[in-house]
């Protein structure tokens, strides 16, 4: 399954370099562009599955930007300074998914993207990958045909593998997304879940160490 990838269009590079890190580390691949233009180019040459687009940009605002992302298929985000309401309701009825206002913390900002690649059926219910069939909304496993029992845990660690393959994940992305607590260094937790879920799903030759990072599964094809 190929990673989700968002484009990031924001012309301070501070602000574009966190948002890169931060969405980087949930799992998404990020490409940035800090102008209109460079935004245009990227849309017209690659594929996006969400685009999060800042309003005041040189060259071309990111109002005259949407309707040209809405073309190649991308819902958009804005991320702006811009609070007035009127700006807030114009952007809505140009067709945006949704309207962050800065300053915005980061868990607001990954919860919305979710929300989004969910409501554009982005985050697909059903996730496959050799002889493993995840049925997100069901909550159910199988391993070439056979049910799987895993605990909430290790479940929610398995799908966000599946939806990341070939990519690395940090041991405290992990854990603060799969645990949803704040990670404190201790990373035995982590390491306890991935053992059990190669055990019981024959993953001891895909889900792999990464030194000093945490942990891959690797695509079919890289076996």
């Amino acid at each position: 399954m190929s990673p989700i990838r968002i484009l990031i269009v924001e012309d301070e590079v501070p602000i574009s370099r966190l948002l890169e890190t931060s969405l980087t580390q949930a799992g998404y691949q990020c490409t940035c562009a800090f102008d209109g233009a460079g935004c245009a180019d990227l849309l017209e040459t690659q594929r996006f599955d969400l685009v999060l687009l800042d309003v005041m940009l040189p060259g071309a605002d990111g109002f005259e930007l949407l309707p040209y992302a809405r073309e190649y298929g991308a819902p958009v985000i804005f991320i702006t300074a811009r609070s007035d309401v009127k700006d807030r309701v114009r952007g809505l009825k140009l067709g945006a998914e949704d309207y962050i206002t800065k300053p915005f913390s980061i868990e607001e900002l990954l919860a919305r993207v979710e929300v989004v690649l969910r409501r554009g059926h982005k985050l697909a219910s059903r996730l496959v990958s050799g002889d493993i069939t995840v049925d997100t909304e069901a909550r159910t496993v199988l391993r070439a045909g056979r049910p799987v029992e895993l605990t909430a845990k290790e479940f929610d660690l398995l799908v966000l593998f599946l939806k990341n393959q070939g990519i690395a994940l940090y041991r405290q992305t992990l854990y603060e997304r799969v645990w949803q607590d704040p990670f404190e260094g201790d990373t035995r937790t982590v390491d306890l879940h991935v053992q059990r879920l190669r055990r019981k799903l024959g993953l001891e030759g895909r889900l792999v160490a990464v030194y000093k990072v945490g942990y891959r599964l690797l695509k079919e094809e890289e076996t």
